[in-house]
């Protein structure tokens, strides 16, 4: 194997994978959603990112729900709509990330 078949062979994982949405929105400063298990969705610029989903996010948009604890004996809670801007983020994504999309809006410019 010579020194220059691993960095062909990821690139070409690069351009093939799921991770394959992320690699052109780096390049073109576009938004991802990325949407997370426990009803977790980040909007955001990527700016880096390795093969695990690790991402380095800038001008976050943070939107979920959240159910409130309620106590024993109580009705359930209604689930709360919670949404935060987040300037700069380290996700450590894991196997936590199920579906990653570029921004409809933006994708297709």
């Amino acid at each position: 194997m010579t020194a220059e078949e691993p960095q062909k062979r990821g690139e070409e994982e690069l351009n093939t994978s799921p991770l394959s949405v992320l690699t052109p929105s780096v390049k073109n400063n576009t938004q991802v959603l990325i949407n997370y298990r426990k009803n977790k969705n980040l909007l955001g610029r990527v700016k880096a990112f390795d093969g695990h989903y690790n991402m380095v996010l800038e001008n976050v948009e943070e939107l979920g729900t959240e159910v409130p604890k309620s106590d024993k004996g109580r009705k359930k809670s209604k689930p709360v709509h919670k949404d935060r801007y987040i300037s700069a983020m380290f996700p450590r994504a894991g196997d936590s990330v199920i579906v990653g999309l570029r921004h409809p809006l933006i994708a297709g410019k």
